[in-house]
């Protein structure tokens, strides 16, 4: 009876054999990939190793990541690091602090750049190293994070050659900067320049370079100061020349009563240790003939304690846009001091022509000017004439 129920299961065994369900895996097993129907009559899938990732055509392969399909998460990968070479530092995320590993800096060094881009790379990223400590002294907010960094920066080389005398070379550098951690309306700024158009904040127009006057070795400083925005037309500055401290208050009011015409009002009150107190006052007017042609008159004159009588310049021209930040311009230039006794100090004409060098950002200004000097009374009117050439770097 016992080998008759033996003989029946084992009967019964290898009738459903063919119909079994195969077993699960294990947790030791390799996962496998879902099943996908094929074609009547296609031979059976046979089980391989996963096929690597192809390139889309115009990619280069090479090592790194694998592409993940949407809405995975990537899981991180070790590239892999080339012999002798130190691994990259990775990148901090959007939001978070990139003062931890790195900062995070606009201006990364190419593969493969020329003098004048490693120039302007560098005075930037100096510039922003000393802006980054003076910014750390009032707060630890990330300095790129929080829109920190140079705002306008300038690197300029200027050459002069008057008649009779020998060539000239005057190196300016200017720059504003934005400080995260100081309050909202607060910036950095720092440069070298002369001494007493700084503190007196000459009109740019109005000062001895753009005029083709020779300046001393001596009337150039370094500055640097914290400056303070209080409305649109308010602006305060504490700083130094060399180890010298001065401030300015600044008001400038603009007025544009038609499309063509444009008036505006600068008035700036200043204290040093040498003039002590000052004040100087601009005034300029622009008329717009067309899209490329202007006519402008500007004036300046400054008074203060030490020398009590008003300097004063002024310059009336017509200028010329060609597109491709190419501009002419024909210039009469005159100025004087109330005191001397004669009713012009120096008078001239002077003609400028500006054009792009290399890229956006190298600008290269050619002058060349005529111009009559006489001191005082005591000297007969003088002639002479003057080049002038203008390297500037934005950065």
């Amino acid at each position: 009876m016992r080998r008759v129920r033996v003989t029946i299961a084992a009967a019964v065994c290898a009738l459903t054999a063919c119909s079994a369900t195969p077993p699960r895996p294990s947790a030791d097993m390799p996962p496998q990939t879902p099943a996908v129907a094929e074609p009547a009559g296609a031979a059976p899938s046979v089980p391989s190793e996963p096929e690597p990732a192809r390139e889309a055509p115009g990619e280069t392969p090479g090592p790194g990541p694998t592409r993940e399909a949407p809405g995975e998460t990537p899981e991180p990968h070790a590239a892999p690091e080339a012999p002798g070479e130190p691994p990259e530092l990775a990148r901090p995320a959007p939001g978070e602090n990139p003062e931890t590993e790195r900062p995070a800096k606009p201006d990364e060094p190419p593969a493969e750049e020329t003098v004048l881009e490693t120039t302007r790379r560098l005075t930037r990223s100096t510039t922003e190293w000393l802006a980054r400590g003076v910014d750390s002294w009032f707060g630890d907010q990330p300095f790129y994070a929080s829109g920190g960094g140079v705002r306008d920066g300038r690197l300029s080389l200027a050459l002069l050659k008057q008649q009779g005398e020998g060539f000239q070379a005057r190196l300016r550098f200017n720059a504003r900067i934005r400080l995260p951690n100081v309050e909202r309306q607060a910036y950095f700024f720092v440069g070298r320049d002369n001494e007493r158009e700084v503190v007196s904040d000459t009109p740019g127009a109005l000062t001895r370079s753009q005029r083709l006057q020779t300046e001393t070795p001596a009337e150039q400083s370094f500055f640097t100061g914290l400056g303070l925005s209080l409305v649109d037309a308010v602006d305060l500055r504490l700083g130094f020349h060399g180890i010298k401290p001065y401030a300015q208050a600044r008001y400038r009011q603009p007025w544009k009563p038609t499309e063509i015409d444009l008036f505006e009002f600068r008035q700036t009150f200043f204290w040093d240790m040498n003039d002590r107190l000052g004040s100087t006052t601009a005034f300029s007017y622009e008329h717009g003939f067309s899209s490329s042609l202007a006519l402008r008159w500007l004036t300046g004159m400054t008074i203060t304690q030490k020398t009590d009588s008003f300097d004063w310049s002024s310059t009336l021209g017509t200028y010329k846009t060609y597109g491709e930040e190419r501009t002419s311009a024909l210039e009469f230039v005159v100025s004087g001091r109330l005191d001397s006794g004669i009713a012009f100090g120096e008078y001239g004409l002077q003609t400028k022509w500006q054009q792009r060098l290399y890229r956006d950002w190298l600008l290269g200004e050619f002058l060349v000017g005529y111009f009559w000097p006489r001191a005082d009374r005591a000297f007969e009117r003088a002639h002479h004439w003057a080049l002038g050439f203008t390297a500037t770097m934005k950065f």
